[in-house]
């Protein structure tokens, strides 16, 4: 016959074998389903890659990039795209991220997990974390193809560089993870990501210096740029791809992750969120 404390032990586990559990069970259905989808590495590639070789080609000599920081030298546009280039495969995937969310809450799937008996604060994070290891992943495959067409990046680098890349997706995966709060349905979804994507892409330094902006009396583009997040997590990128920290970029990324996290917990809380008005509805 077993002990009452032996029975209750197998009833009700630890807490952290217990989120060990949720950590596999979330992160592991996202990385399984992204790994059962070759095409979804190909397609979120495609974008960044075909902007690669067309504009650098195109604009190598139209987009003299001038010695500013975090540079010491004149630097190719290619290797000046780069970064940009990797924060648009990390936005691109925090926006495919909340359009999963949206599928997975008109299926069930996400009454079902946020009526788990965890926290859901927990719950969210894991999600976070499985949207930041695609976009990492992803990430990772776009600079090693970089790398084969000649964009040098020392290895000395590497660690910081792979600590700004994960910083950088964290922020916009919780920016997607905010935003699925308020996408009600996919047919809105293609239209609100238009509203978010480029302009947040466009307006930033990822394509092109601020100075350019300034420099051709675009004050009120400089003052967005100067305000959208997604340029202080390219620039966090940029500068350590070259093992320089910039202190307000990271600043910036941090901050807005963690007031984009604390948004979305919000919205997904049953007393304020989707799921009472879904209940009054």
């Amino acid at each position: 016959m077993q002990s009452p404390t032996l029975t209750s032990d197998l009833a009700a586990p630890s807490l952290p074998m217990h989120l060990a559990r949720a950590l596999r069970a979330v992160v592991g259905r996202e990385l399984n389903r992204f790994l059962r989808q070759p095409s979804r590495l190909g397609s979120a590639l495609v974008r960044p890659l075909l902007w690669f070789v067309v504009f650098s080609a195109g604009f190598s000599n139209v987009f003299g990039v001038a010695i500013v920081p975090p540079y010491e030298t004149y630097i190719e546009y290619k290797a000046y795209m780069v970064p940009g280039l990797l924060g648009m495969v990390a936005l691109f995937n925090g926006m495919q991220s909340s359009l999963s969310m949206v599928y997975d809450r008109e299926m069930g799937v996400m009454r079902l997990l946020l009526t788990a008996p965890l926290a859901r604060a927990w719950l969210l994070a894991f999600k976070l974390l499985a949207g930041t290891c695609l976009s990492v992943l992803q990430m990772g495959v776009f600079l090693v193809i970089a790398a084969l067409f000649g964009v040098e990046i020392p290895w000395a680098t590497v660690p910081p560089l792979l600590l700004a890349m994960i910083s950088a997706a964290t922020m916009l995966a919780a920016l997607g993870l905010m935003l699925s709060v308020y996408v009600r349905q996919l047919e809105n979804f293609a239209g609100t990501m238009n509203f978010v994507i480029f302009p947040m892409f466009f307006i930033s330094s990822a394509l092109y210096p601020l100075w350019k902006l300034e420099e051709s009396g675009a004050w009120w583009l400089l003052k967005l740029a100067e305000f959208n997040p997604f340029t202080y997590a390219v620039e966090a990128i940029r500068y350590a791809s070259v093992g320089q920290f910039h202190g307000l970029s990271w600043a910036v990324v941090l901050g807005c992750g963690a007031v984009f996290f604390v948004l979305a917990l919000w919205g997904y809380d049953p007393q304020r969120g989707w799921i009472r008005q879904k209940g009054s509805a």
